[in-house]
């Protein structure tokens, strides 16, 4: 085993999870911007069928990744139950009662959520330096939330519900992470279909007004960028390092969401939501500065997922061998070794 296959292990889902982080740190303000007005499931549909878009537009061919098969199905309903409802319900309502600079800081706290779940459904690695990450982030948030209750009880049931969403996130983060292997074109398109169907018959049935043409087409654009490729990205960094992970460096969503609200025109910001940012990126980049390796063990296993032959765990023959990534059914055999490592497929040892 070479050092060039693990040099940098989290190099891919790092850029991966901030190209996530960049399009659903944009929409947060823009989603407040063209909602304005709207019932919060038809914002919430009308997101989330952009989002199906781009599921139904992104699938490979079945030699390329793995299918989604009848058993992932409870999954994807869970999923959208809570990343496709609850989730951007919450966040809508949210947004039109508190500030989007002050939003889109609240949703660092999805990392939180993530980690914390991750952890107790994965067991995935977490070190002195990772719980003081997450308890600056935790100490962001109530900062946060103090300072909005001061504006009004209003402003502060507006950031709550915020609050609701990053934990409803959190939970849809961690469900994903077991479908992180499979085509990811056909997860978005999953769980963004039964959240558009959804959020739609609850709009209707709540006699919700209809919205105007241009807002429509504005919040269905936003849904296929920052929740539709937001989410692909998302589910490909899971794949590279990880659920805890990727939910700390996607924990970069909201600064840009709130840098991008300040540029839109907000001007609600005081020392206060200053201070709670300051803890929250604190918190990332603390938990970034993570670095883990040790002599580990692989045992015998069979699985199918998108795989490269030079990337120091895939040395199984074929007749002709792919280029580039490919999927099939495989076994990867025992090893030990010792290398820089991340929670990916691969990793999923007890510590």
């Amino acid at each position: 085993m070479t050092a060039k296959h693990f040099s940098l292990p989290a190099a891919r889902g790092g850029l991966l999870a901030l190209l996530a982080a960049l399009l659903f740190g944009v929409s947060t303000p823009l989603v407040q911007h063209f909602g304005k007005g709207l019932g919060a499931f038809t914002t919430a549909a009308l997101l989330y069928a952009g989002a199906a878009a781009i599921g139904m537009a992104s699938r490979q061919r079945m030699e390329r990744e793995a299918r989604v098969v009848r058993g992932d199905v409870p999954r994807l309903l869970s999923m959208a139950a809570f990343g496709a409802v609850l989730g951007p319900v919450a966040l809508a309502w949210g947004l039109q009662h508190t500030s989007g600079a002050s939003a889109s800081l609240m949703l660092t706290l999805e990392a939180l959520f993530t980690a914390l779940l991750a952890r107790l459904l994965y067991q995935e690695t977490m070190d002195r330096r990772v719980w003081a990450a997450m308890l600056l982030l935790l100490a962001g948030g109530v900062a946060l939330v103090l300072d909005q209750w001061r504006s009004g009880a209003t402003q502060s049931w507006g950031l709550l519900a915020v609050l609701l969403a990053t934990a409803a996130w959190g939970a849809d983060n961690t469900l994903s992470r077991a479908l992180a292997e499979r085509d990811p074109g056909q997860v978005v398109l999953g769980k963004a279909a039964m959240g558009t169907v959804a959020t739609a018959v609850l709009a209707w049935l709540l006699g919700e007004p209809m919205p105007a043409w241009g807002a429509a087409v504005a919040l269905f654009a936003i849904g296929a960028s920052g929740y539709g490729l937001s989410l692909r990205f998302y589910l490909l960094a899971q794949r590279a390092f990880g659920a805890a992970r990727t939910g700390s460096v996607f924990a970069f969503a909201p600064f840009i969401g709130a840098a991008f609200s300040v540029a839109l025109g907000d001007r609600s910001g005081t020392w206060a939501m200053a201070a709670g940012g300051t803890l929250m990126m604190l918190g990332v980049t603390l938990h970034l500065a993570e670095s883990h390796g040790h002599e580990h063990e692989h045992e015998r296993l069979e699985h199918e997922h998108a795989h490269r032959h030079d990337d120091g765990h895939h040395d199984h023959t074929h007749d002709v061998l792919p280029v580039g990534s490919h999927s099939h059914s495989h076994v990867r055999e025992p090893m030990r070794h010792a290398h820089s490592h991340v929670p990916d497929v691969h990793h999923q040892h007890i510590h």
